[in-house]
């Protein structure tokens, strides 16, 4: 995979503006980045601004606490797709993980896999797992409740949470839970070209982050 193509180019802030959209789809066919990812409510403007290119729209649901109801999860992903997402990344609900109930955790997972597989098949489903908040056993059953409800990334962050983002050490617990099955995107915290060689050669294969345009320049 080429370096450009590694990168979900984020803009998230609460107070992003359109015009910052905008900005942001210019970097990223600039660039050539594999996707933007923005709130929900910039998916019909991140489409119209990269018609024509090959940079998918990438959205958040359930962000960033991950704590919505599961019909509201899938209800929102749902929208989200038919205004034009390709790719959805949504935020696991990190209570009922640590409680132990990995079943409720994957049927959350799955009801947004059904509900966007029902408007269009083949949209990319990433789980924000937020490993900074879990120990390594419960990242290992994070991934494996991921891989249940038949997401097709695990995440590391969403950026947010005050006690970190992605490391190499969650990565790698992550990818090799995974395997083969699944992807893996490093995400908060990734500020530089040393940053994303760490996560890459930790495992993963998707890098999100609002550096990309400076880590570009650095090379």
């Amino acid at each position: 995979m080429k370096f450009n193509k590694l990168f979900d180019h984020t803009l998230l802030k609460q107070e992003a503006t359109s015009q910052e959209i905008v900005k942001l789809c210019g970097e990223a066919k600039e660039y050539d980045f594999m996707s933007v990812c923005v709130n929900p409510c910039y998916v019909p403007l991140a489409k119209k601004e990269l018609t024509g290119s090959d940079v998918k729209v990438c959205t958040v649901i359930g962000f960033p606490l991950g704590n919505n109801e599961p019909a509201l999860k899938a209800a929102e992903a749902r929208l989200a797709v038919e205004e034009g997402a390709d790719e959805v990344d949504m935020v696991l609900n990190v209570g009922t993980l640590r409680e132990g109930n990995d079943e409720a955790v994957a049927k959350d997972i799955e009801g947004v896999r059904l509900a966007i597989d029902a408007v269009k098949p083949g949209i990319i489903l990433k789980v924000i797992i937020e490993s900074a908040l879990l120990t390594d056993e419960e990242i290992v059953r994070a991934c494996k409740a991921s891989l249940k409800g038949r997401a097709d990334f695990v995440k590391t962050s969403t950026g947010f949470n005050k006690a970190g983002g992605a490391s190499a050490h969650a990565v790698k617990i992550m990818r090799d839970t995974v395997g083969d099955k699944a992807g893996v995107k490093a995400s908060g915290g990734i500020h530089s070209k040393e940053d994303v060689d760490a996560m890459v050669a930790a495992g993963a294969n998707r890098i999100g982050c609002s550096a990309s345009v400076a880590i570009m320049k650095s090379l």
